[in-house]
């Protein structure tokens, strides 16, 4: 179905539109603090042009009526229209509007409804720099965060003074006492905190190593959750005060005096739970790439180790670097025979996880199927998870190794 569609020209709805680009920029809260202004802001409208004006005439001086209505002369607030003369060959002289201006700041923010928010800027500008004045940068940067925090932004001011007189307290975020603030407001604000403390603090109080919420405590001088290890052990004549069962510090599995001969590591946690009794053994659970903590324990370098991972481009890359720190290590279950007999409980390995790379520190055999798998020898990103295996065939290895 045909029809006349009315030129797309400027409307007044595209010169507030035009004004609030230019708020969610930050740009008419930044020019509170001082400095350049913005105005007056002139806008340029889209027109028509001399062919439009001779073919379409009346649609023309109703969009000249609409952005008249729009502006200050009728509302008393807003935009005032600069107009420019076209002397046409067929309609003589005629003025036509070709920007929209912003006269004030004032005018701007009433004509997008956003003074009480300007005020609210101005309140919790004014309190952020009388506290901490070297903020000025940021908070004329990124002034739309102040409203985005509006609520708890007390709160968040009294957590910066409260670290700047007690820079790296090496205490819990449960232990800060900060009148109104809870560790959850501080946990869910980590990145925006430390873009102000970082402003705020001195060096000597920053672990510059340390970025990112993620290591938020470690960066500013508080104590972290310590990592833990899970182990059993598989002999009863070397249980610890009867417990078989442990999970433990990394700081205190460190510092075992351990004298089992033999330390099994798995990736599954089930696999720990459902590992036989073996003479003189311990099995440890590795946790993924976290293998890295059982790999700097001092005392197991003097073990054997047998490291039990999937079999898959992850699993080898994991045993490859644990062997960076434990060179003696062996595999276990993670051998072509055990990948054939199991096919028909082969999954696929997750693309993010599959490991691209070479690795020097696998066995001869161990790398022909590394590579067997990396290149999709055998299908299309074949794995096979440890926990899978059959149980008979689990207690077969663990009792050939």
């Amino acid at each position: 179905m045909s029809g006349t569609r009315e030129p797309r020209w400027s409307t007044p709805a595209d010169v507030v539109a035009g004004v609030q680009r230019l708020w969610d920029q930050g740009k008419l809260l930044s020019i509170r603090l001082g400095g350049d202004t913005l105005f007056p802001i002139e806008l340029r409208l889209r027109q028509p042009s001399v062919v439009e004006m001779g073919n379409q005439f009346d649609a023309v001086r109703r969009w000249i009526v609409a952005l008249e209505a729009g502006s200050r002369a009728n509302q008393g607030v807003g935009y005032t229209l600069a107009w420019r003369e076209i002397n046409h060959r067929q309609l003589g002289r005629n003025k036509v509007p070709f920007a929209a201006v912003i006269e004030t700041d004032a005018d701007a923010l009433r004509l997008i409804g956003r003074a009480a928010d300007a005020r609210r800027f101005d309140q919790l500008a004014q309190a952020t720099l009388d506290a901490f004045p070297q903020l000025r940068s940021w908070v004329s940067a990124y002034p739309l965060r102040l409203l985005e925090h509006a609520d708890g932004w007390g709160r968040i001011l009294a957590i910066l003074a409260w670290f700047l007189a007690h820079p790296r307290p090496a205490v819990y975020v449960r232990q800060l006492d900060i009148e109104g603030v809870d560790t959850k407001f501080i946990e869910t604000r980590k990145a925006l905190l430390s873009e102000l403390l970082d402003q705020v603090l001195p060096a000597a109080a920053l672990c510059a190593e340390m970025v990112g919420a993620r290591q938020f405590e470690m960066r500013y001088g508080l104590l972290v959750k310590p990592p833990l290890i899970r182990f059993r052990m598989l002999d009863p004549a070397h249980y610890i005060n009867g417990l078989s069962d442990l999970t433990v510090p990394v700081s205190q599995f460190a510092a075992m005096r351990c004298a089992t001969e033999r330390v099994f590591i798995t990736e599954n946690e089930v696999n720990l739970l459902a590992f036989p009794d073996v003479a003189s053994s311990m099995v440890v659970f590795g946790g993924g790439y976290g293998i890295e903590r059982v790999a700097q324990v001092d005392w197991l370098r003097a073990k054997e180790v047998l490291y039990w991972g999937d079999i898959d481009t992850h699993g080898f890359a994991i045993l490859d670097r644990l062997r960076a720190s434990l060179p003696q290590t062996r595999s276990l279950l993670m051998d072509a025979a055990t990948l054939h007999a199991h096919r028909r409980l082969w999954g696929s390995e997750e693309i993010d996880k599959r490991y691209a790379g070479d690795l020097a520190r696998l066995t001869g055999d161990e790398y022909r199927l590394f590579q067997d798998l990396r290149d999709d020898a055998y299908g299309e990103r074949v794995r096979m998870e440890q926990e899978r295996i059959a149980y008979a065939w689990v207690l077969d290895a663990i009792e050939r190794a």
